[in-house]
Parts: C-alpha cells; sequence; structure tokens
C-alpha cells in the first residue's frame, strides 16, 4: 500500500499496551482466557496438524503457544514492542521452535509463502476505525487459501443505538473494582470513547464484503463476539 496514506498501526495500538508494566499483568487483568475453544473452532473446519496459523495481535501469545502445541506452524504478528518482548520470552521459555514472531500489524503483515490454513485475532481489530478493519479483512482473506479459516474475537455491538445507553450502563456495573484483576467502569468508558468497536449488522457486512462466510457467531452480554468464518475467496 501507498505510505502516504497507510494508517500508523502503532499509533492505534492503545498506549497501554505499550508499557511493559501494563503488559507484565495484561494475562491476569484480561481473565486468562481459554484458547481451547478457539482451536476447537480451527479443528472442526477443516485445520490439521500439518496447518500454518497465523495470529495477528497475539499479545502475550496465549493462543500463539496453545496453537504451536496443535498445529505445524505459528506466526505470531505484533506490534507492540513491549508484547513482542513477553512473548518472544514464552516462546523461548516453552521451546517452540514453531513459531516466528513478526513485527507488524493487520495491515502491515505481509505474508510469504503459500497461503495460510487459518488466522486468529482477539481483542485486536476493534483498535481500527472502520474503513481499516475492512481494509484488514480483505488483507487476512489474502493470507488464507480458499476454505480457510478465520476465528475472530472481538468487543462488537449486539444492540441497536438506542440501547446503547442502557447496556454500557449494565457493563459498568459489572466492572471489576480492581484494574489489576479485570477493567473499571473508567477503562470501559475510555474504550467507548478513543476505540473502534463496531455495531454488529456492520462487522458481519464487512466479513461478508471481503468474502468470508460466517458458519458460527456467538455474543456475550451483547459486548464480545466470537466469529467462525470461511474464506470464499
Amino acid at each position: 500500500m501507498t505510505a502516504s496514506w497507510t494508517v500508523d498501526e502503532l499509533a492505534h495500538a492503545g498506549p497501554e499496551h505499550l508499557d511493559p508494566r501494563f503488559v507484565a499483568g495484561y494475562d491476569r487483568k484480561q481473565g486468562y482466557p481459554d484458547p481451547g475453544p478457539d482451536l476447537d473452532a480451527l479443528t472442526a473446519h477443516g485445520v490439521d496438524a500439518s496447518a500454518t496459523v497465523i495470529d495477528i495481535g497475539a499479545g502475550t501469545g496465549r493462543f500463539t503457544l496453545a496453537a504451536a502445541r496443535r498445529f505445524a506452524r505459528v506466526i505470531a504478528v505484533e506490534i507492540s514492542p513491549a508484547m513482542r518482548e513477553a512473548l518472544a520470552g514464552r516462546v523461548t521459555e516453552a521451546g517452540a521452535r514453531n513459531v516466528r514472531i513478526v513485527p507488524a500489524g493487520f495491515i502491515g503483515y505481509r505474508h510469504p509463502g503459500p497461503p495460510a490454513d487459518a488466522v486468529h485475532t482477539r481483542n485486536a481489530l476493534h483498535q481500527l476505525p472502520d474503513f481499516w478493519k475492512a481494509m484488514a479483512l480483505h488483507r487476512i482473506a489474502g493470507m488464507l487459501r480458499p476454505g480457510g479459516v478465520l476465528r475472530l474475537h472481538d468487543l462488537i455491538y449486539d444492540f441497536t443505538p438506542a440501547e446503547a445507553e442502557q447496556v454500557f450502563t449494565g457493563w459498568f456495573e459489572a466492572a471489576a473494582d480492581d484494574p489489576a484483576h479485570g477493567y473499571t467502569a473508567q477503562e470501559y468508558a475510555e474504550h467507548i470513547r478513543t476505540e473502534f468497536s463496531t455495531f454488529r449488522p456492520l462487522m458481519e457486512s464487512m466479513l461478508e464484503q471481503t468474502g468470508f462466510e460466517i458458519v458460527e457467531a456467538g455474543f456475550r452480554g451483547r459486548l464480545y463476539g466470537a466469529y467462525t468464518c470461511v474464506n470464499k475467496n
């Protein structure tokens, strides 16, 4: 892409994700999400042990390392230097020689070699405005073989604009009190103000417009979406 109009993904990464102190407590704050259902979703849709899997926005590597135990090759794409440092330490500690770490984001990553079998991304796409989300999904489709699988988790709004205040009020009431062990109401409010979560119909339209068939969709709290999609390109 032409550098003069390409988004600066590092500037959209969220300043906390660039802070080593925040990164050190990131998994605890996230609640140590289990990558098992994501791995199972890929396997259920034909991603086998010989697969190449790309993890975009790999963070500290919970999915990356679990995927490395199941699949032949894992490419961990991460824009944040602090996250990459934490990830590299864990990959080395685990002896995961089938993991390659790439300093890039959704738009900047250039996939070499044959198309990948699957792409996974969790809680990273919302950092980009909608135009760039669509461009990111277009690029992901181009990385995947026909029939390849995208597993997408993100903060996606499964409600109408008229319901936003009611849904957000409930979200704030259920927030953590201690920022070390979860996200507080103030942090949720900052997400709404400064980040780019998308309404569900818009997200699903972007997926379909970029050549994906949605084969599974699930939502929690009308805020957290998980999709399994197959590349029809």
